[in-house]
């Protein structure tokens, strides 16, 4: 009777777990994937130009490039430490290039003014004067207990609204990345909700004209959801937090990724297309619906989330967290069967850097996968 009652529990978990081999040959598969028709949902990429370098791209060539693709969006990040490196300095014209880029390009922006965090690896950007002592792991970073982080902060996403706020490109701000989550396994301090909401109330103040977004990460398997959940369960993870201050809900959705790996082999999490998955969609569609707010992927995976992140080689082994049909396979569940949950305002496809180091190394079938989509739908 207990073991029965065992296995019945267990069964999910065990049905979300896939073991393989890391890298796979390459194959066409993903020239014959059907695609999703978009309707009225947006399609877009993020931009990360520390992704880039990383990379050995050269960011602007690499924004240039994508943008010729024929897509609607694009998600810019200011970053606090570059445009802040120093106390007194405020240098965005690095920023101010990628959004002249865009704009020529004809295509819309959102820009993410931080201030804390923002996407893109490390996901952590305070300029190292605003913090002379680390943030203390196992805490809530709250206005209270750093009030002048909280002041900086505000005043950063304040001077970087105002700045760029008669930017007729840009359609929204972004406000912190997975604003109350840990980042990550590197720390384990989270922002307080009432700090974010200091730095909502600021971007709101400077331009109560556009909508505001905030993001968070949804668990594609029951591990990650039970962690979450007991690392965030005293105000809520960042979707929850979402929901209560943001117009528009950013969904990170990432439906495979390796948890642990040797050898060449590795165990993978991938449980985000079963239907026990599907109450987080149905959540979120109905706070939509009551209060009238937009829902969009901010990062819908389109590149490999292995145990160790190594760059793409000559070689063109395809990993299998995401090979390139996966792209594909990604944005059609986003398209078709979340549309009963929740209507998408946007799709941003993550890891479009990715896609241009493997086809500067002769493989096209990430680009090609995407271009597919934005034919196609």
């Amino acid at each position: 009777m207990v073991a029965g009652a065992t296995a019945l529990a267990l069964a999910p978990l065990v049905s979300e777990l896939r073991f393989g081999q890391t890298d796979r040959h390459p194959s066409a598969v993903w020239e014959h994937r059907s695609v999703a028709p978009r309707r009225q949902t947006k399609l877009g990429i993020s931009f990360r130009p520390l992704q880039a370098r990383a990379l050995d791209l050269d960011p602007g060539l690499t924004l240039d490039l994508l943008l010729t693709c024929p897509f609607q969006l694009v998600r810019l990040a200011a970053y606090w430490n570059q445009i802040e490196g120093r106390p007194g300095q405020f240098d965005t014209a690095e920023l101010d290039r990628y959004l002249d880029q865009v704009e020529v390009a004809g295509k819309q922006v959102i820009l993410a003014v931080g201030a804390i965090k923002n996407f893109g690896y490390p996901e952590f950007f305070i300029p190292a004067h605003r913090l002379p002592t680390p943030l203390p792991e196992h805490e809530l970073v709250s206005a209270q207990r750093h009030p002048e982080l909280a002041e900086a902060a505000s005043a950063f996403v304040h001077r970087i609204v105002e700045r760029y706020r008669d930017r007729s490109a840009i359609v929204a701000w972004q406000v912190e990345h997975e604003a109350v989550d840990p980042l990550g396994w590197e720390h384990s301090w989270r922002l307080d909700s009432t700090l974010v909401a200091i730095e909502v109330a600021a971007v709101r103040a400077t331009d109560p004209t556009r909508p505001i977004l905030l993001n968070g990460f949804l668990p594609t398997s029951t591990p990650v959801s039970w962690m979450q959940r007991w690392r965030t369960s005293d105000q809520g993870d960042s979707m929850a937090v979402a929901q209560q201050l943001a117009d528009i809900v950013g969904i990170d959705y990432y439906s495979r990724h390796a948890v642990l790996g040797a050898g060449g082999y590795a165990l993978y999490l991938d449980g985000g297309g079963l239907p026990w998955r599907r109450q987080s969609w149905r959540r979120v569609g109905r706070w939509a619906e009551e209060r009238g707010g937009s829902v969009m992927i901010t990062e819908g995976q389109a590149e490999p989330w292995e145990v160790v992140t190594v760059p793409p080689t000559p070689t063109g082994a395809v990993p299998y967290s995401c090979p390139p049909e996966r792209i594909i396979d990604n944005y059609n569940f986003c398209l078709e069967r979340v549309a009963d949950s929740v209507s998408l305002a946007a799709y941003l496809f993550w890891g479009a850097e990715y896609w241009v180091r493997r086809s500067a190394l002769g493989d096209d079938s990430y680009m090609g996968a995407f271009r597919r989509i934005l034919a196609d739908s």
